[in-house]
């Protein structure tokens, strides 16, 4: 048993490494024999594709085009640039009142309607007044008794003048007399004085509206009992018309618009809602600060609304659209024609009508469609707008498209569209709806 066991050992080996060979022998066979024109023509597909792209002709920027390359250019124009900055601002009202009872009692009517419109000394409220009724019908006769005391202390002092005069009493008598006229007269007013505190007491049992505005949500229900100047108040009334936006703007932005400010200026400022999409109100600067936040380097201002259609509330987020300045005649060119490189800003602009050469610039303020060029165009002048990637000083280009129609008022064109906002056309559009 053992040796025929030592025997099958090496024929099993044997017939491994010669299935092993033929395999191998196999596989160099396939790999030599297989065809190789597919594969060529694979390779040469792809590597023209490489420079030849999906439509045959050359990709940009690879390879050897010769033909002129096709740009869509515009001209830079001259017109009136409106310099808006943009910022978030809170909507505050100019006054906010907790109204609260001046005396203490049960609350037994209230006069108003949440979220109603009250004028100033509209009645809101009222307080039990029967108790302080009794408390003026008691300073009241307590009042009459001491005036009846004071004339008949007044007719004995006439009396005992007529009485020295004729020399009958003695003059301390007649000073006794006259002394306790002063005093019932001092009597007199404090009893006046308590029934005016009387009267006071009882008019505020009603209790007014201080101011014009909205009145809030009801914090107190009727037949509770409310104390004088309680820390629990009755309502809230804001004023509403008019009110103001509370913002800020950073201090390197604020050369032109304090210049304005300081000079008398009205500078207008537009009130959009928080997606910036809708105009809400437009109002007027109307204050600033006294100085600047060091913790953000900002100054906060606040402009006045007339609010008459009450689109505003208070605490409300909105965007600020400041008009600081409107730049006289300025030469503005298209947005998207800027390019910026390590030497500067530059564009493509057209040298005749097949070439092209690069123009250095200095810009000025944008608004997300044009930008203001102080240096290195003049209005007319064509600039690419697209199709710069391929583009060098001197490329022959060839024009598919020029946007040549210079309009008739570039204030008009760029009227609401803010400085500090790239989305300034969604805004255009959203200023001509409202």
């Amino acid at each position: 048993m053992v040796n025929n066991s030592m025997q099958s050992s090496p024929r099993k080996s044997r017939r491994w490494l010669i299935s092993l060979l033929v395999l191998l022998v196999i596989a160099v066979l396939c790999w030599k024999f297989w065809p190789a024109g597919s594969a060529d023509k694979a390779g040469g597909d792809k590597a023209a594709a490489g420079h030849t792209g999906r439509s045959g002709m050359m990709r940009p920027g690879f390879g050897g085009g010769t033909g002129p390359i096709p740009v869509r250019v515009a001209p830079a124009v001259k017109g009136d640039f409106p310099l808006y900055y943009k910022a978030l601002g809170t909507v505050t009202a100019l006054n906010t009142i907790n109204v609260r009872s001046r005396v203490g009692g049960e609350l037994v009517k209230i006069h108003f309607e949440e979220g109603q419109m009250v004028k100033a000394g509209d009645l809101l409220a009222e307080i039990d007044p029967r108790p302080y009724q009794n408390a003026l019908l008691q300073a009241e006769g307590t009042l009459l008794q001491n005036q009846a005391q004071l004339k008949n202390a007044q007719v004995d002092v006439e009396r005992y003048r007529g009485l020295y005069k004729e020399d009958s009493i003695a003059k301390q008598t007649l000073d006794t007399a006259e002394a306790l006229v002063g005093q019932y007269l001092g009597t007199v007013k404090t009893n006046q004085a308590a029934v005016n505190d009387a009267k006071l007491n009882l008019e505020f049992t009603k209790i007014r509206a201080p101011i014009a505005g909205r009145v809030g949500l009801r914090q107190v229900d009727v037949g509770n009992l409310v104390a004088a100047n309680d820390t629990t108040f009755l309502a809230v009334i804001t004023q509403t018309q008019p009110i103001s936006v509370a913002f800020t703007l950073p201090e390197n932005s604020l050369d032109t618009v304090l210049a304005r400010y300081r000079s008398g200026a009205k500078l207008p400022a537009e009130a959009w809602d928080r997606g910036d999409t809708k105009l809400q109100a437009t109002g007027v600067l109307q204050s600033l600060d006294n100085q600047i936040d060091v913790a953000t380097g900002t100054l906060k201002f606040k402009a006045r609304y007339d609010n008459r259609d009450q689109s505003l509330f208070p605490n409300q987020f909105v965007n600020v659209h400041l008009l600081a300045d409107t730049l006289k005649g300025v030469v503005l060119a298209p947005s998207a024609a800027i390019q910026f490189g390590t030497n500067g800003t530059f564009v493509y602009a057209l040298d005749g009508d097949k070439k092209v050469t690069i123009r250095q610039l200095k810009i000025g303020a944008s608004d997300g469609d044009n930008t203001v060029v102080t240096e290195g165009l003049a209005a007319g002048d064509r600039v690419v707008l697209e199709g710069t990637d391929r583009l060098k000083e001197g490329s022959e280009v060839e024009v598919v498209n020029d946007s040549s129609e210079v309009p008739t008022s570039p204030t008009e064109h760029l009227q609401g569209k803010s400085a500090a906002n790239p989305d300034a056309t969604t805004a255009e559009k959203a200023k001509k709806g409202a």
